[in-house]
């Protein structure tokens, strides 16, 4: 097979299935986020609305995948927060196609296969963030990128090959040095920190970047993930090393970060995690805020921000 004839024969596969996963998804996701709207401003609807919008784009992509013409060892893996499960209104969605073999794309057939993979998901609407890496690649870059062996962490398998996606997992997870990872990651979150002030009580906070927020949670996760002590705050307290009432209020702080972030996203309508001025009053409006004894909504809303990083 010629390379021409080739990635006609992907791009047309996948291009006959997009109109119709594109009308799917938009609606889906419209129904997801009026949904969420029209809720009390709970933490609770937050948590569902986030996992809610990844257990959506699996769907999609699922489908995409079973059109796109990849080989049969082939995965897609989830990685970053779409690898947790969580994703917010305007979240990018971070994938991994892992290949089979030492140069599968040295194949037109493979090569045409998982471009039309790819622009497919971009053209449906999914805001896709993707690489495209054998399991030797994957762990060699993870070996010289802190960023990406924090994102294949959280890995899960969207569609393709079990066996392949359990033998890179479990090479990624042994490959992993705990103690190197905390130091980077220590170091990394400084760095941060520095950059965003220093201070959770920032006037126009990243309620994911800033001190205090939802990043600072998720390298406590991280770390211990890459220490095999527990993947989530039971089970730290499960381990013993944190308590039920620690538990309760980091749960807390993240679900009330979690929330904001997510009313950011809409209000915004697009990617935005800074509470800048211009939507702190939209955002508070959303949640229902009122002033009270001269406060503004937005006061109201920016105290129960500071109040959760503080917490954290």
């Amino acid at each position: 097979m010629t390379p021409g004839t080739a990635q006609v024969d992907a791009a047309v596969r996948v291009e006959r299935s997009v109109p119709a996963l594109r009308q799917r998804f938009r609606e889906g996701k419209d129904a997801l986020l009026e949904t969420f709207k029209a809720a009390r401003p709970t933490v609770r609807a937050a948590n569902k609305l986030v996992h809610a919008l990844a257990r959506h784009v699996d769907r999609t992509l699922v489908d995409l995948w079973r059109h796109a013409g990849l080989p049969a060892g082939a995965t897609l893996v989830a990685v970053g927060g779409y690898g947790r499960g969580e994703l917010h209104p305007h979240s990018d969605v971070d994938v991994l196609v892992l290949l089979p073999g030492d140069d599968p794309l040295a194949d037109p057939a493979v090569r045409a296969a998982v471009e039309a993979f790819i622009t497919a998901c971009w053209d449906i609407g999914v805001e896709i963030g993707s690489s495209v890496r054998t399991v030797e690649q994957s762990l060699a870059e993870a070996e010289r990128d802190v960023t990406v062996q924090t994102s294949l962490l959280e890995c899960r398998r969207v569609a393709g090959s079990r066996t392949l996606f359990t033998h890179f997992d479990e090479a990624h997870r042994a490959a992993v040095d705990p103690r190197a990872f905390l130091r980077a990651k220590t170091l990394e979150m400084r760095q941060r920190h520095v950059k965003h002030e220093n201070t959770p009580y920032a006037l126009e906070p990243n309620c994911k970047e800033s001190p205090g927020g939802l990043r600072d949670l998720q390298i406590l996760l991280w770390v211990a993930r890459a220490a095999r002590l527990g993947r989530s705050w039971s089970e730290l307290a499960a381990a013993g090393l944190i308590t039920p009432f620690e538990v309760r209020q980091l749960q807390r702080h993240e679900g009330t970060l979690r929330l904001i972030r997510a009313h950011l996203h809409v209000v915004a309508g697009r990617r935005e995690d800074r509470l800048v001025f211009d939507l702190q009053t939209a955002v508070a409006q959303s949640f229902g805020l009122v002033g009270e004894r001269g406060q503004r909504a937005s006061e109201a809303l920016m105290r129960r921000y500071y109040w959760a990083a503080k917490g954290v």
